[in-house]
């Protein structure tokens, strides 16, 4: 007797309520067992693989891949007992559709996944506007005519509704005299003639603003006449592209908007001459510790942020409204700033202050390499303290950068470039980086912004200055 299971949508993440399905890597008929990867999600933080709860045949796939649906919806039916016959599923009405998991059905095997199932309770989603576009306008669109006085007798046709348009009339010509030969001669004082001359107009082409031919009347000729603005036409739906907002796109977008119109920001700027910290780097290439690291000036950055969140705590504290309370926190999680082909996300390097230059680096150089094929795991996206983004790999020098929700300060890390620099009364070529620090004025005020961003320069310029720390 066949057993069927839905497999409804679990939460993969703290607070998911919805994902889109991606790609199922099974198909109805084929033989599943438990643990098996059978569909890939996005979700609101990055994309997730999803194994299968049951062992047994696929017998319907409920929703197809491009479709956003909320947790706790079904998306697959198996047939945990194949050996019976085999019989269509209706997973709406019919009387095979199986129950939920988790209510009272104890004949057939339920596994046990981490994250499975909804949080009842625990997460609410708002009700979705319907997306009906404007109906468009009906019949020719109006237009607005000038009526004309006409010298024809009046009709005995009804009245139309209908306005005639207005005839164009050629404006009327300035005076001007004429030569024996009938040619036109415009109005003008001999020294606008001469002007006329000297810049190579011909007089007679000139189009006078009143009766008699101007000096600017001359100049305006001699400069040509002016751009003529046309509107441009309808543009061919073919040329045009529309990509739906979903995932992490949609997340994204609407953090930022959060945090650019909740915390006040204020952002400061210092350029920094980084040439010993680049010699270090190229010294520690070569030391046994670091031979295969990938020592990126990023690791630098990292490691010189969390020495100068001791000294300046405020930029690592959370400012809780509901509260009304400054969260200190005394461990830093570090958001990295990663674009990838599904958007921006930000995965954590969790306690970055515990670790060493090289453990900074290979946590780094890992955390870049999931970010990039989409597969980071929606727990490390949460539970930031402090973001970098270094927009220096796209050959940036500085930017304005956005808090991210949740945080109070974000370090911008710009391009690292040759550039002269006054060393002992010299002007000599050195490596040189923009910083940019944007904080939220409600936690860190401008003293202590200063100071740490001053304290995280101080640090790429002379890396010696750590031992003082």
């Amino acid at each position: 007797m066949p057993d069927f299971k839905h497999f409804p949508l679990p939460d993969v993440g703290e607070g998911l309520v919805e994902a889109e399905i991606l790609t199922w890597h099974v198909a109805p008929g084929q033989t599943v067992a438990v643990n098996q990867i059978i569909v890939e999600i996005e979700t609101a933080k990055a994309a997730v693989e999803l194994p299968c709860p049951y062992a047994g045949v696929v017998s319907e796939l409920l929703v197809q891949p491009g479709q956003t649906v909320d947790v706790g919806t079904p998306i697959i039916v198996i047939d945990t007992d194949p050996t019976g016959p085999v019989r269509t599923v209706d997973s709406v009405n019919g009387a095979a559709a199986a129950r939920p998991t988790g209510e009272g059905d104890e004949s057939g095997p339920v596994a046990t996944l981490v994250g499975y199932g909804p949080k009842h309770g625990a997460t609410a989603r708002r009700r979705r506007r319907p997306q009906t576009p404007p109906a468009p306008p009906q019949g020719p669109p109006p237009t607005i005519s000038v009526p004309v006085q006409s010298s024809a007798p009046p009709s005995t046709a009804p009245p139309s509704t209908a306005r005639p348009p207005a005839t164009w009339q050629e404006p009327t010509r300035p005076a001007a005299r004429t030569t024996p030969a009938g040619g036109y001669v415009p109005l003008a004082k001999p020294p606008v003639r001469k002007l006329a001359k000297d810049l190579g107009v011909d007089i007679r082409s000139v189009a006078g603003t009143g009766e008699v031919i101007t000096r600017d009347d001359v100049e305006r000729a001699a400069a040509g006449p002016p751009p003529v603005s046309v509107s441009p036409g309808p543009v061919s739906p073919a040329r045009e592209r529309r990509v739906a907002v979903r995932g992490v796109r949609r997340a994204t977008a609407q953090a930022m908007v959060d945090s650019a119109f909740t915390a006040p920001h204020v952002t400061e700027f210092l350029t920094v001459d980084v040439t010993p910290m680049m010699e270090l780097r190229s010294k520690l290439k070569e030391h046994p510790e670091f031979r295969g690291v990938k020592l990126t000036p990023l690791a630098f950055a990292a490691k010189a942020l969390c020495l100068a969140v001791r000294r300046t705590p405020d930029v690592n504290a959370t400012w809780d409204a509901a509260a009304g309370e400054i969260v200190y926190k005394d461990y830093v999680h570090i958001g990295i700033a990663a674009a990838t082909p599904r958007g921006l996300v930000v995965p954590k390097v969790r306690d970055a202050d515990r670790m060493s230059l090289r453990e900074l680096a290979e946590a780094l150089d890992t955390l870049a390499s999931t970010a990039r094929e989409g597969k980071t795991p929606p727990a490390d996206m949460l539970g930031g303290t402090i973001t970098i983004t270094n927009v220096g790999v796209f050959g940036v020098d500085t930017g304005t950068p956005i808090i991210n929700p949740g945080e109070s300060a974000i370090l911008a890390l710009g391009a690292i470039r040759d550039l002269p620099w006054v060393v002992d009364g010299q002007v000599v070529p050195r490596k040189v980086c923009q910083l940019a620090l944007s904080f939220d004025h409600r936690v860190v005020d401008g003293q202590q912004g200063s100071r740490f961003l001053a304290d995280v320069g101080a640090l790429l310029a002379d890396p010696a200055v750590a031992i003082t720390y």
